[in-house]
């Protein structure tokens, strides 16, 4: 697998994005559903990468600068032919070695709270991050879980 930083541009990259913001609108109502669209995850506070496998777009995800210290992680997906394959985790784990090496402190994400995103958080507690209150811009919200990972953990 290649994971390299993304620009946005591919029609692979629009189309898992839809895809995951459709998926996001089958388990949660509109209000409670935060995807960013293209144009949002183009902003300068947010890098974005894409993992390939043998010319394959096999996933994505993103980091959120929220301030000198906190990051989010946003936009996690896995292509529908390479779930259960460790993409998400391979991923994840470049993305928190990214946030330790530009010396972040505290990593933080929204996931939602049905069965169906049972998976990503299983996934996300078994990677080291804790249930917590919500955080920047979100507030409380029966279809959202909040994860955060103290990155002074990582060697």
């Amino acid at each position: 697998m290649e994971i390299r930083i993304d620009d946005l541009t591919g029609n692979e990259i629009a189309d898992l994005l839809q895809a995951h913001t459709d998926d996001m609108l089958k388990h949660s109502p509109p209000k409670s559903v935060h995807t960013l669209d293209l144009s949002a995850l183009r902003s300068s506070d947010i890098t974005f990468w894409s993992v390939w496998s043998n010319g394959e777009l096999a996933g994505c995800g993103a980091l959120k600068e929220i301030d000198d210290n906190h990051v989010e992680l946003k936009s996690v997906r896995t292509a529908k032919q390479y779930l259960r394959k460790g993409v998400a985790a391979k991923l994840v784990e470049h993305i928190l070695a990214i946030a330790k090496k530009r010396s972040y402190k505290k990593i933080s994400l929204e996931t939602g709270n049905s069965s169906a995103f049972l998976p990503a958080k299983k996934l996300y507690e078994k990677m080291g991050f804790q249930e917590c209150q919500p955080f920047a811009d979100y507030s409380d919200d029966p279809f959202s879980s909040f994860m955060t990972k103290d990155l002074s953990s990582l060697s």
